[in-house]
């Protein structure tokens, strides 16, 4: 096994040994800390002995273990103070069984995902607690998809941990506040997507075992709930996308923009699946953003060419979605619709209107957006100078040599 391959093992591997932890025991924060042990027990073991059979039994069963010595080191030290007189409450009712270092063939991931959403947490502290312990995010990756400081997501992620320690770890679909976790959910799986879709750091512009894990969550989550119309439609979505991954990079991993990308390679069957999914949430379902977003893939998938993309259909399923998000990315992608239906004058007119949003302060996006309209305005300079500031502001490689390129470019 390659180290990327034991990489990615153990990545898949933490959220499954993570949920059985937390669906045994409680005590979110405890189960973390024993499972990161594991893992580095393991990446350790594993490298010298092989990688056992059953992987993610033998982190359960290593993270149990750590679970076992803790507390029984706990126990120890409140009967030493029990002996002078310092009485503790006792706390047992939290020790692990017997059976604790037991496997667990259930793959308790999904429930993981829903208890991470718990209603006692704000929404970005949901988002980044699951990016953390769903996803396999680092506290920096979590940082950059914020665009916040590493520091401040440290804090955040910790003091999430002990809130969803205090308020109790347990999930149910039939739960009272089901919706607002389910929709705390899929904003996560929609963000840990992205992050897959395109890196926010790094020499490669997509991270597949992020897309793959968003993609096997949402198959579960759809399993569960097929008439829900916002989990169809970002698993709609996020097919999609997926389609059409293997035409977004060249041969040398470059970034390939979507009016160069060969539609022949995209992937029919995965169009297919998707195109049935949000057709029939449009249908059965109230609308939401997920199909929005779904229903605009499906314009550019119906599109032989991008000449015969309906743009003005675009620019109209974007100011839907606008109007549900007030999210200054929405409003970018509208700009670069209208910018085609309407004229890149108009286009530069619905950029501005969020071109100071502080949330997008840290973007590259503004300048790439605004370049790519100036340049279909006939502005070359302005254009150029544009690519130039939104390649100095990409953090991923494949993204910046693409803007770089496109300042280079000798106007026509």
């Amino acid at each position: 096994m390659t180290e990327r391959e034991l990489e990615d093992l153990l990545r898949r591997s933490a959220p499954q040994v993570l949920g059985a932890l937390v669906r045994r025991h409680g005590r979110f924060d405890r189960c973390e800390d024993a499972v990161q042990e594991a893992l580095l027990a393991a990446a350790t073991t594993w490298r010298e002995h092989g990688t056992p059979q059953e992987p993610v039994a033998w982190l359960v069963r290593v993270a149990g273990r750590r679970l076992t010595d803790e507390w029984r080191s706990e126990q120890a030290r409140r009967e030493r103070e029990a002996a002078v007189g310092a009485g503790v409450p006792d706390d047992r009712r939290h020790a692990p069984s017997a059976d604790a270092d037991g496997a667990s063939s259930r793959d308790d991931t999904l429930e993981l995902l829903l208890l991470c959403a718990h209603p006692a947490l704000s929404e970005p502290s949901r988002i980044a607690l699951t990016l953390r312990a769903v996803a396999g995010l680092t506290t920096a990756e979590i940082a950059r998809a914020f665009l916040v400081p590493e520091a401040t997501m440290a804090q955040r992620i910790s003091r999430a941990k002990a809130t969803v320690t205090a308020a109790g770890a347990t999930f149910s679909l039939d739960d009272g506040d089901r919706g607002e976790r389910l929709a705390a959910a899929l904003h996560v799986l929609y963000l840990v997507f992205t992050e897959g879709h395109t890196a926010s750091v790094g020499s490669h512009l997509t991270r597949v075992d992020l897309t793959a894990e968003a993609l096997r969550l949402l198959r579960a989550l759809h399993a569960v709930l097929p008439d829900d119309g916002e989990v169809a439609g970002l698993l709609a979505l996020v097919l999609f996308a997926e389609a059409r991954r293997d035409t977004r990079t060249g041969l040398d991993g470059e970034l390939v923009a979507l009016p160069e990308q060969d539609r022949a390679r995209w992937d029919r069957g995965l169009i297919a699946e998707a195109r049935g999914l949000v057709e029939r949430a449009l249908a059965t379902a109230p609308l939401g953003p997920y199909q929005l977003q779904a229903a605009i893939a499906a314009v550019h998938a119906d599109a032989a060419t991008d000449a015969d993309t309906d743009w003005p259909q675009i620019a109209l399923l974007y100011r839907m979605l606008e109007r549900r998000t007030a999210n200054p990315v929405v409003t970018l992608n509208r700009a670069v619709a209208v910018g085609v239906s309407e004229g890149p004058a108009a286009g530069l007119v619905v950029l501005e209107t969020v071109a100071d949003d502080p949330r997008l302060r840290r973007s590259h996006r503004p300048d790439a957006v605004r370049a790519h309209l100036l340049e279909r305005l006939g502005d070359h300079e302005g254009a150029r100078a544009s690519y130039r500031r939104a390649a100095r502001a990409a953090g991923n490689q494949a993204e910046r040599q693409y803007l770089e390129a496109r300042a280079l470019r000798p106007a026509p």
